[in-house]
């Protein structure tokens, strides 16, 4: 397995992620969303996993700029200028991902 874990420092739910597959001695590469983002094409692999929609925190600050985009694509553009506008953790492997604390879907990736 190839996992990666986009988060964000003070994120719960990111901590959890890691705990868990630290408990299964699971080898992970932790990457700071805030501070690295993440890629167009990393981007555009996590969008087909799991669905733009799903990847935005409806509860961050500033997600309402969002709403005044007509279009997908500025939708996505603005998501990568503003990392802090994901849902966290994205938890990559391969070519699958979830977006928020999956334990269910993780068990089925060992």
């Amino acid at each position: 397995m190839n996992i990666q874990i986009f988060g964000k420092a003070k994120c719960f739910d990111t901590k959890k992620a890691e705990r868990y597959f630290k408990e299964r001695r699971i080898k992970f590469q932790r990457i700071d969303v805030l501070d690295v983002g993440l890629s167009r094409g990393e981007f555009a692999s996590v969008k087909n996993a799991v669905g733009f929609g799903a990847m935005i925190d409806n509860a961050a600050s500033g997600v309402e700029m969002l709403t005044y985009l007509a279009h997908d694509s500025d939708k996505e553009e603005k998501l990568l200028e503003n990392p802090k506008l994901l849902k966290t953790p994205i938890v990559r492997n391969s070519k699958r991902a979830t977006v928020g604390y999956c334990p269910d879907v993780w068990k089925t990736w060992e």
